[in-house]
């Protein structure tokens, strides 16, 4: 049976942010996701968890100054300590929240010889997976389209795994981003069932706009059949742009809720 989780850094952006949980409750989800929680105090984020009987499933590792432009400072040599820190205060938050999953937005290609930018890539995915790993929580990296993040360092299937392959480390895992994956490469059935062990997370938007299933070219219906076929018993986070309201867009969902 698929599960799904609200995205409330996209959905429900009628309201203000906390008061975002008690929408996605009401409107029938029992997960949330978010990219970011370190604006808040995690007891303050928990507490609405625990109200509304939401089940967080994902948050990112910090990013860096996001404001600045920065996706991410895995990749970056001179901010390895900082990465460090940040995996642990990550590692605080999921605990707070009982969030079993972390993800790690690489980053930006720097302005560097390729060989240090993945020797520290490597060694940092290799610290955060062995962290989170003490704490039963696994972490997760994800391809993103260059057309929305030029430059980003993972866009593609291929280079991910190959990522994780390369660490080597029993918990480090992919995000699949159906909507990213659209743009780059297609094939998103026959790619899901062929890696479905190494995704440990599932996003959703439709193409062409980033909005909710139904709205462009993607077959959403064929494709959940598949992933449910496939067996996947992880997530399948909806990180979309609503074309109308939330509660509008929603028809979608309502034989999976």
């Amino acid at each position: 049976m698929l599960k799904f989780s609200a995205n409330l850094t996209m959905l429900f952006t009628e309201v203000d942010f906390l008061d975002r949980f008690e929408r996605a409750a009401g409107a029938g989800f029992t997960a949330i996701e978010y990219m970011s929680p370190y604006a808040y105090e995690a007891g303050q984020l928990a507490a609405k968890l625990h109200r509304y009987g939401l089940t967080q499933v994902l948050f990112n590792l910090p990013v860096g100054r996001w404001e600045a432009g920065e996706r991410g400072i895995a990749s970056l040599p001179g901010r390895i300590g900082e990465f460090q820190e940040g995996v642990r205060h990550a590692i605080e938050y999921a605990k707070a929240l009982k969030c079993a999953r972390v993800n790690c937005l690489v980053g930006l290609t720097p302005d560097l010889p390729e060989n240090r930018i993945r020797e520290t890539l490597v060694n940092n995915l290799r610290f955060a997976s062995k962290m989170l790993a003490q704490e039963n929580i696994r972490l997760l990296v994800e391809s993103i389209n260059t057309r929305d993040i030029p430059g980003f360092y993972l866009s593609s299937t291929g280079q991910a795994l190959s990522l994780i392959k390369e660490v080597d480390h029993p918990n480090l895992f992919y995000q699949y981003d159906i909507y990213h994956m659209q743009v780059m490469e297609g094939n998103l059935a026959e790619t899901m069932k062929k890696h479905i062990d190494k995704i440990a997370h599932i996003q959703i938007a439709d193409n062409p706009g980033r909005h909710e299933p139904g709205t462009g070219e993607i077959n959403f219906q064929n494709l959940f059949r598949f992933i449910d076929e496939a067996g996947y018993e992880g997530f399948i986070g909806c990180e979309y742009k609503p074309l109308k309201t939330t509660e509008e867009g929603l028809g979608w969902i309502k034989p999976y809720l």
